[in-house]
């Protein structure tokens, strides 16, 4: 079984190829401020991070499906996999820092406490050159650093440049993995795919997980 990743997130393609798969990537084209904007009118209401997770995590399946799949050139045979990650802390989400002076000002938040990051998922069948479905779902698990981080460690931290591009501005599986005191939950979905969501959503779809294992078909 074909598995498409519907992302050029360096983070979700190490998660799958960690887990027995490798995906098929394509980068989906989002404009995701202006449709998150337009959902929000048509509802009335601001999205939740885990419904803004999701509802991203469609977009960019449906995208690539509508390019390559149904009105594109047909490469897609297999499901496709979208998603979005969001990370809280003190209710408060904290995308992508960029800069370094951001980032060591969340680091510093952090510190000692705990934040929640939402995966969200959307997964589509389209075997046999047709959607056949639709699902999606989003995990959560909490990440607590360590309460003794010092500065200097975390400016050191800042000083590589990993947490620049990352939500939450930390990777588990990185240089941050010594500064982070406890994961509850998933430990794939702190970095961005849920390995134990995937799995429900491909059985949802009436396939069976283990059909993604092994290298992608030629």
């Amino acid at each position: 079984m074909r598995l498409y990743l519907a992302s050029t997130s360096p983070a979700r393609l190490s998660v799958l190829r960690g887990a027995g798969i490798e995906p098929i990537c394509f980068a989906p084209e989002v404009d995701e401020d202006a449709a998150v904007a337009a959902r929000e009118a048509e509802l009335g209401r601001a999205l939740s991070a885990p419904e803004l997770t999701e509802y991203l995590g469609r977009l960019k399946a449906e995208d690539v499906v509508r390019r390559h799949g149904v009105a594109g050139t047909g490469e897609i045979d297999g499901l496709v996999l979208g998603g979005d990650s969001m990370f809280l802390l003190d209710g408060e989400i904290l995308g992508k820092p960029h800069l370094p002076e951001v980032a060591l000002s969340r680091a510093q938040q952090h510190r000692g406490q705990t934040g929640v990051l939402h995966s969200g998922h959307w997964l589509i069948d389209h075997t046999g050159g047709a959607v056949r479905g639709a699902v999606g779902g989003v995990d959560t698990a909490k990440v607590t650093l360590s309460a003794d981080l010092t500065d200097a460690e975390l400016e050191s931290y800042v000083a590589t440049g990993e947490p620049l591009e990352l939500a939450g501005g930390f990777a588990i599986d990185g240089l941050a993995g010594a500064f982070i005191e406890r994961i509850e939950g998933s430990p794939s979905c702190v970095i961005g795919l849920s390995l134990p969501e995937l799995r429900r959503l491909v059985r949802e779809l009436g396939h069976e997980y283990p059909a993604l294992w092994g290298p992608a078909p030629e």
